[in-house]
């Protein structure tokens, strides 16, 4: 689990083909690797994956067809945010993120406001229903409240603060982003069909 707090922006330094699937070297920036050991859990730009290698400098991770399918930026050097999986202790200052990208979104809208940046995305249709106004979306893995809904786009402000340490400043419109829903927002919606597929009988 994530909370969708970006600890670093670090850049894929390369991309190794491994079959169908790639091989990624993620150079960490300010990330501390000092507890990190292998087969432990980073989300980047989130999408939680495992390390497979790393030093105090860098990480590599394998990045599955699949992963690659249903997600974008990683499958060429880029600027990523980098966040290290939760630990029991910590605090929660975002959301709770799962690191699973539920769908990918187009931007239709960056542009100043005053001191920030509203940011408009356009979600797949089957995301849009998750969505609320004051819900939490994570974007790239950075937890994020949403501002405004209209159809299946939806806006929210970005601070000074977040657009100086994320690669949301990178962006722009017609960039393509990964989405992941509240996962309070998920278990309503299974909960409801259950609900519905029996019947509303519960016993």
């Amino acid at each position: 689990m994530f909370t969708g707090i970006v600890q670093a922006v670090g850049q894929i330094a390369q991309v190794t083909p491994v079959g169908d699937d790639v091989q990624l070297n993620i150079t960490v920036g300010a990330l501390d690797m000092a507890d990190v050991q292998l087969g432990d859990s980073i989300a980047v730009n989130g999408v939680c994956l495992t390390v497979t290698a790393f030093d105090a400098a860098s990480f590599k991770v394998h990045v599955s067809r699949e992963s690659l399918n249903c997600t974008v930026g990683l499958d060429a050097p880029r600027a990523v945010n980098l966040e290290k999986a939760l630990r029991f202790n910590d605090r929660l200052g975002g959301h709770l993120v799962s690191g699973h990208v539920d769908g990918i979104g187009q931007i239709v809208r960056f542009e100043p406001v005053g001191d920030c940046m509203l940011l408009a995305v356009r979600a797949p249709n089957l995301l849009s229903r998750f969505i609320a106004v004051k819900g939490s979306i994570t974007i790239d893995g950075v937890s994020l409240t949403v501002n405004q809904v209209e159809k299946d786009t939806f806006s929210v402000n970005l601070i000074p603060h977040t657009l100086s340490v994320t690669s949301l400043q990178t962006l722009g419109v017609g960039s393509r982003v990964n989405l992941e829903i509240d996962l309070i927002a998920r278990y309503v919606q299974r909960m409801a069909e259950w609900e519905q597929d029996n019947n509303g009988d519960s016993a």
